[in-house]
């Protein structure tokens, strides 16, 4: 039980903890609640406004039914919201979504994960109570964000980490992490890019991993353990954990970079391995991206936190995506003095404590800023994945000065639209490029748009008192402008059309195929400022 586990490594967490498990699992039942509401789940046949109730009608027969405010993305729900079922109230997530009548291993994973979830948030809110503490840098404001996922029931699992693990790796609980160095030999190690000199020993690579891999991957993995010729060195590397858990700030060493570590640990949708493809690819869309942005006349609005390089340790012949890693600039490269850069998702985590001024100002500043090279690339034929935890707001005295944009594998590039533009793509060992326009707009409206956007209207309207109608108007306002300067009618057509696509988080967790990403279209805000 984690509160066994509690109590013996951390009893001083063990009350606020207790405290706030009603509050973890209403947040996680209310996301879940509002997935029901919004996607093609199976085991839904329907859904209806019942005064201020929702009610969704279920495939087994029977219905259940919750306030209508509980579903909305980014919503506050009181710590005893609970599900009305025929058998009585249903006040836990794994409870919900049993439900559905679903007798599948997806489903049984996916109640696991909610459960995970409901321990590791009210683990991190306990650990965080009474801590409101303005960033002092960057990786400060990557690790405000305490309740992870703003919209994802699987807001804070980490399938695989022990209590004991979460607290010694994850960045709501502020640790330094040691990041091992794995000693192997230059014939045993595929890369592409630049390998920084601080990490190599004459023929020798040094790879950063995490301790968690190197304790439960290493010396368990087929083919890895008393592998002979790569070895763990004495040396380790003090490092700070960013949003991403496993990407970290190095601490002394390494001046101007990031270091991705692989993590075989499902958090939310994925385990964050690094494949093959995300290695070799990193570099050259790193330059493409760049070039294109400069290109077009934005490299003061937006900059790319390029991927220097990568590798992994070759098992049986064959990179390994577990023992891999990759060399990121870090924000400090792109940042002036009394310059911060804040994850998007954080401006709604710390409920915009950390910007200044009239907040329909600000947020119309952050879209001239973000909108004109975005909707720009997408019309070169670069669409960002840029959703709040890889788009970066750059901030002087509370005031928006520039975006970093970073991860580019999660990128998809039209070589039709390249070639209009005189560019050739380079050649790309992922499945990142294609010609398909509705999967162009979802990739960048899907995570700018119901994303980052959805969650500055969200925090600004509740935190500011600012009326969303005047803070969309912005925004709008932004995309017309770019849009009078673009040929791009289908693009501006999907911009302000009636619906914008959300991820489908739970139908993906419960598909057969959970990492295939699914979308489901709900109403734009943008369409009422047509």
């Amino acid at each position: 039980m984690p509160i066994d586990e509690l109590r013996r490594i951390r009893p001083d967490l063990v009350e606020p903890f207790t405290a706030e498990l009603p509050g973890a699992r209403a947040t996680v039942l209310a996301r879940l609640w509002g997935a029901f509401a919004r996607e093609p789940l199976p085991g839904v046949t329907g859904h209806r406004r019942e005064s201020d109730d929702l009610v969704i009608e279920l495939r087994r027969g029977g219905s259940l039914s919750a306030p209508a405010s509980g579903a909305r993305s980014f919503a506050e729900v009181p710590d005893d919201f609970a599900v009305s079922g025929s058998d009585g109230p249903i006040d836990g997530p794994a409870q919900l979504l049993a439900q559905l009548g679903l007798r599948t291993r997806a489903a049984q994973r996916l109640a696991a994960e909610l459960d995970n979830s409901v321990v590791n948030l009210a683990l991190a809110r306990a650990a965080n109570a009474g801590r409101a503490v303005a960033p002092d840098d960057s990786a400060d404001a990557e690790q405000t964000v305490v309740d992870g996922h703003p919209q994802h029931p699987c807001c804070r699992t980490r399938t695989g980490m022990s209590i004991a693990d979460v607290l010694a790796y994850a960045p709501e609980h502020h640790p330094v992490v040691r990041l091992a160095l794995l000693r192997v030999p230059a014939d045993r190690w595929q890369s592409a890019g630049a390998w920084p000199r601080r990490l190599r020993d004459g023929d020798t690579i040094l790879v950063p991993l995490h301790p968690w891999q190197r304790d439960h991957v290493l010396a368990h993995h087929p083919g890895l353990a008393g592998s002979g010729s790569v070895s763990v060195s004495e040396e380790t590397i003090p490092a700070r954990p960013l949003l991403s858990l496993r990407t970290l700030a190095p601490l002394g060493t390494l001046p101007g970079c990031h270091l991705k570590t692989a993590l075989d640990v499902q958090v939310t949708n994925y385990r964050r391995t690094i494949s093959p493809a995300e290695v070799a690819d990193g570099p050259p869309l790193s330059d493409l991206v760049s070039a294109l942005i400069d290109k077009a006349g934005y490299g003061d609005s937006l900059r790319v936190m390029r991927e220097l390089g990568g590798g992994a340790v070759c098992v049986d012949g064959q990179p390994s995506a577990s023992l891999a890693a990759m060399i990121r600039e870090s924000t400090e490269c792109h940042l002036d003095p009394g310059e911060i850069a804040v994850p998007l998702t954080a401006v709604h985590a710390t409920g915009a404590t950390v910007i200044s001024g009239d907040p329909v100002r600000w947020l119309a500043d952050f879209a001239a800023l973000v909108l004109p090279p975005a909707l720009t690339l997408l019309s070169m034929g670069v669409a960002l994945e840029a959703h709040g935890q890889n788009t970066l707001v750059v901030l002087r005295d509370g005031r928006p000065v520039r975006v970093l944009y970073r991860d580019l594998d999660g990128v998809r590039v039209s070589p039709r639209r390249l070639a209009r533009c005189g560019i050739t793509l380079p050649p790309l060992l992922g499945t990142r490029a294609g010609d398909d326009v509705d999967a162009l707009h979802t990739k960048l409206f899907g995570g700018l748009i119901s994303g980052v956007f959805g969650e500055l209207v969200d925090v600004l309207g509740r935190t500011r008192d600012a009326d969303p109608r005047a803070l969309w108007g912005a925004v709008a306002e932004a995309g017309r402008q770019v849009y009078a300067g673009l040929a791009s009618d289908e693009d501006a057509a999907a911009f302000f059309g009636d619906t914008m696509p959300l991820k489908a988080t739970i139908a993906m967790r419960l598909a057969d195929n959970p990492g295939k990403a699914q979308w489901t279209p709900v109403p734009n805000p943008l369409a009422l400022c047509r």
